[in-house]
């Protein structure tokens, strides 16, 4: 039997470092850029529209990122994608008008996708057999406090003048300086690693494809309309707002023992679990309206619906390796492009035809659905065993 893949400590110490740096810069920029907007009297609707460039620009690019890797190295395309980050963060202010955000923000899409999929490949892969979901559970926790830190600058130190731009490149530029940590096992010969796109990836991995896109719908669709549905339900603005610091809680402080758990059982069970926890705290939220029952189920829901993406990392990380790993970070990262632009519009669509409650029996059948798929996975294949 092999030995169980040692944890490169040099490599995830460093992947971790750039993703939290990354991660703090663009928590900062949605909100930044959104204030501005907004304080321009640009309406909702195109402003949703600006935002939208960014999961366009990781789906258009996503697919080119592991042929990249194999051919310049990744390490190098990470460094170069940071730069070109920060030169996108000075560029919102140096071409301050609609037009030019939207190419902007569609060429942060595809830095962002660049960054983010190399980092994570790195971190599951460096992570190690052993402890692999235990570490891909404290990242997770790390990125999600790293984004919540980004909009907590911007409320110091306001929206106006070069100050918050100037900032985001600075960081966004100090953040490639970990990449020249990293051990990179990524440029390979062509003839042995043949390309690899999400139409030949997914069937490989079909349910982790799934779970991501089903977290993806969740993440945009709480994000963008959780306060907007506290406030609808009749709470005033900032306990409307605190409906997502709860979540976020749940993200940060509850990852490890989902990764503790992820590290001992089947990750499949761990994925149905997950998903059937997180549809019964949807289903019973609307009951629960201001109480503080409320808190408690959105604390669980941070905690389970982002844990879907902790397990599926973590079981990407112990089937797949090198160059496949890459191919699979990249199937990722274009899924969760598509479920998070499905996660507004169907959210959406769901409060405005249902009230409301429409929002979290969404998310509901969502979840049920990928439970379902968790089901007739496991006995497919055990059909096929026998």
């Amino acid at each position: 039997m092999s030995q169980p893949a040692p944890t490169d400590m040099r490599t995830l110490v460093a992947a971790c470092a750039a993703i939290t740096v990354f991660g703090f810069a663009f928590g900062m920029t949605y909100p930044l850029l959104s204030l501005i907007l907004e304080s321009r009297g640009v309406s909702s609707d195109m402003i949703g529209m600006n935002s939208a460039m960014m999961p366009i620009g990781i789906l258009l690019f996503s697919p080119v990122i592991p042929y990249a890797a194999r051919r310049f190295g990744a390490s190098r395309v990470a460094i170069v994608a940071a730069m070109v980050s920060a030169a996108i963060a000075i560029g919102y202010k140096v071409f301050d008008n609609l037009p030019a955000w939207f190419l902007l923000r569609l060429i942060q899409g595809m830095s962002i996708s660049t960054l983010f999929v190399l980092s994570e490949s790195w971190i599951v892969g460096a992570a190690g057999d052993r402890n692999r979901g235990k570490i891909v559970a404290i990242y997770s926790a790390i990125l999600a406090a790293s984004f919540g830190a980004g909009p907590l600058l911007i409320s110091f130190i306001g929206i106006e003048g070069w100050l918050p731009f100037a900032i985001g490149a600075v960081v966004l530029a100090l953040g490639a300086l970990p990449f020249l940590f990293v051990r990179d096992h990524s440029e390979a010969d062509p003839e042995e690693t043949p390309p690899s796109s999400i139409l030949t990836f997914a069937p490989r991995a079909p349910l982790l494809i799934a779970a991501v896109g089903v977290m993806a719908i969740f993440d945009a669709a709480t994000l963008s309309l959780i306060p907007v549905y506290g406030i609808k339900i009749g709470l005033d603005v900032s306990t409307s707002a605190n409906l997502l610091t709860a979540m976020v809680l749940g993200n940060t402080v509850l990852q490890f023992p989902i990764g503790w758990l992820a590290d001992r059982y089947s990750h499949r069970r761990m994925i149905a679990g997950l998903a059937v926890i997180t549809m019964t705290c949807l289903v019973l939220l609307p009951a629960s309206n201001g109480s503080w029952a409320m808190w408690l189920l959105l604390i669980v829901l941070g905690t389970t619906g982002y844990g879907v993406y902790t397990v599926s990392l973590t079981s990407l990380g112990n089937r797949f390796s090198g160059t496949e790993l890459v191919s699979g970070s990249a199937s990722f990262s274009v899924m969760f492009g598509l479920g998070a632009l499905c996660g507004s519009v169907s959210g959406g669509w769901a409060m405005t035809g249902f009230g409301p409650q429409g929002l979290p029996y969404m998310l509901a059948i969502a979840y049920l659905l990928l439970t379902i798929g968790v089901i007739q996975r496991q006995f497919m294949l055990k059909r096929a065993d026998t």
